[in-house]
């Protein structure tokens, strides 16, 4: 035990004086005090030894397993100290230069604008209403007077659960809800939120967006009162030369209805058959409006004989087009960051 001891000292100091580099350092430490090193194979063997012979070879052991421990620990902090003064000399630093720029986050286009529409109908005196997105079948549709069979309604249109929830197709349900809460105008409201339709992706739609809806019910309310808020709305937000026009139209909750153009962005006041926008007609559909039907208000127990209401619907996601001259819906979902930069 003794000779085999003096040997692997000899050994060690031997190996240590040719380490050149802290990798050879480390598996010349494995190969002496791992679990299958030299020395922890020398303590293992002092159970093998009599009770007379163990005490002493274990002291010779422990010395041998210190001075290994030692020689590399000194080598260790020998050649860490070499390794630092020669990558201080080889990674050169310029101080003068500047440093990285953190970059900033900011408010999405849809976000801007949706608030920039919301502050301008709060100054009109509208207040902001919510609802939930996964609706019931009664407040996304029957309510809105919207039967059974109609075509709307169709799974391939819109999203449903396997428990007979729809995704909300529009946000007409918190119209309803708010008037059910309500029954005694008047009614003042906005309704912003993301929507759910089974549309294609393309320049101009998407399976989900963005929309804000608009109710006021109270006496003598005209389809006058509705162009003019309206009209106000579009050359507010777009611009004073924007272009308008109201077309006759059909939804189920509104009597009567019409639809709301204006004048396309990428056209201009040239026409392009080509246009993928217009599709070379010089007009974009802005949103749908109308007078409320005497049967949604009567669904929401409020008297269409003493009052009336207009009501109008818009998608944020073409407003954000027609503001910033998007040709494509499709940049807004994704996450482009030279595109988003932008605004």
């Amino acid at each position: 035990m003794q000779d085999k001891i003096n040997e692997l000292q000899e050994s060690i100091q031997q190996k240590v004086s040719k380490i050149a580099n802290l990798t050879d350092l480390e598996t010349m430490r494995v190969q002496l005090l791992g679990k299958k090193g030299e020395i922890t194979q020398l303590l293992k063997s002092l159970g093998t030894l009599s009770k007379e012979e163990r005490p002493a070879a274990g002291q010779l052991v422990n010395k041998l397993r210190v001075f290994a421990e030692t020689q590399i620990s000194t080598i260790e902090q020998k050649l860490s100290k070499e390794k630092l003064a020669q990558d201080l000399q080889q990674e050169n630093i310029d101080v003068t230069m500047p440093g990285r720029r953190r970059l900033i986050g900011h408010l999405h286009p849809l976000t801007l604008v949706l608030n920039e529409m919301q502050d301008l109908f709060i100054g009109m005196g509208f207040t902001i209403a919510d609802g939930p997105e996964i609706e019931t079948d009664y407040y996304n549709f029957e309510a809105l007077n919207i039967p059974a069979n109609h075509p709307v309604k169709d799974e391939q249109d819109t999203f449903y659960t396997d428990e007979g929830f729809v995704l909300r197709t529009q946000t007409s349900g918190v119209q309803i809800r708010v008037m059910e809460q309500n029954p005694v105008p008047p009614i003042r409201i906005i309704a912003p939120g993301t929507v759910y339709r089974s549309d294609d992706w393309d320049a101009t739609h998407a399976p989900n967006f963005h929309q804000i809806e608009g109710l006021v019910v109270d006496q003598n309310v005209t389809m006058a009162d509705l162009k003019g808020i309206l009209i106000l709305f579009a050359k507010k937000i777009l611009g004073e030369n924007i272009k308008t026009r109201f077309r006759p139209s059909f939804f189920p909750f509104t009597e009567p209805s019409a639809e709301m153009d204006i004048n396309c962005f990428v056209c201009q006041d040239t026409v392009n058959e080509n246009c993928p926008v217009c599709k070379g007609s010089g007009w974009v559909e802005l949103l749908g409006c109308g007078m409320v039907h005497p049967k949604v208000l009567q669904g929401c127990n409020i008297d269409p004989q003493k009052y009336s209401g207009y009501a109008f619907g818009m998608g944020i996601d073409r407003i954000v087009m027609q503001r910033y001259n998007i040709t494509d819906i499709r940049l807004l979902y994704e996450n482009d960051m030279q595109f988003l930069t932008q605004f």
